[in-house]
């Protein structure tokens, strides 16, 4: 697995991109994302993506935890993203943006 990688260190990633930039359906996209990845797969992206919904409603870490049984480093990961002024899943969450 690669971890920690700059975006343009991982072959395909701006390819992949382009391709989910293009799909504006969320049926759609909901099945290519199916095609692509496997169940335990899309469960650690969700899992990820709910973490950070709840963050971004204040809900308290160790709350998350336990509700999630999820480790803190993981939480801790999306709150220090979260703190970023400039990060893009700031802009979704905290903006409203998010569903």
């Amino acid at each position: 697995m690669v971890r920690n990688k700059v975006k343009s260190d991982i072959n395909g990633l701006d390819q992949l991109c382009a391709v989910l930039c293009q799909i504006r359906d969320v049926k759609q996209m909901e099945l290519f994302l199916n095609e692509i990845m496997t169940l335990a797969e899309l469960h650690d992206l969700t899992l990820r993506w709910e973490l950070m919904r709840k963050l971004s409603q204040g809900v308290p870490q160790r709350q998350i935890a336990s509700e999630m049984g999820i480790s803190l480093c993981k939480i801790t990961r999306g709150a220090k993203v979260l703190k970023n002024k400039d990060s893009i899943t700031r802009k979704f969450l905290v903006g409203k943006k998010a569903l």
